[in-house]
């Protein structure tokens, strides 16, 4: 399984921005722009909070199940895999969501002077904070899911992931 690459995520985030900024542009011309979804940024912030908190689980189950401990509830390989492809698709959703997010954002700081442009660029700029925290939880989840080195090759140099 490849790891994420954060240039990936970002040219993900950059593209749909500079997209999403085109549209927004070329949609206000033609009337009212769209408004961002109050549920854009909850969303995506308890995906964050579900990355997270499967990777605080599997870490702490893995950390029992390396020391050992009598009663230790073992983390399946499988079950580990599926979390990490999971934790894999949100980032580059939320890569593509936030940066969608953000093109309007971009293209509304324009006109901050009316209320609800501004209120639309707020939701807009949390939008794009939450899908970040859906990145870096799904780094943690990557990271918390990763075998350690094997050391069983004869130079030492193989790495396994889950």
């Amino acid at each position: 399984m490849k790891q994420l690459r954060v240039g990936v995520l970002a040219g993900l985030f950059a593209g749909a921005g500079l997209l999403s900024w085109a549209a927004a542009r070329l949609w206000d011309s033609f009337g009212s722009l769209p408004s961002v979804p109050l549920a854009a940024p909850i969303v995506l912030a308890a995906i964050a909070a579900v990355l997270a908190a499967t990777a605080l689980s599997l870490r702490t189950r893995l950390k029992a199940q390396r020391e050992r401990r009598a009663g230790a509830k073992g983390v399946e390989p499988l079950m580990a895999a599926r979390a990490v492809v999971f934790g894999q698709a949100s980032a580059l959703v939320a890569a593509l969501v936030s940066g969608a997010y953000g093109g309007v954002g971009v293209f509304l700081l324009g006109s901050l002077d009316v209320p609800a442009r501004r209120e639309q660029a707020i939701l807009a700029g949390f939008s794009v904070l939450a899908g970040a925290a859906v990145i870096a939880a799904a780094f943690f989840l990557e990271r918390v899911c990763r075998l350690p080195e094997d050391t069983d090759t004869p130079h030492g140099t193989g790495t396994a992931r889950a």
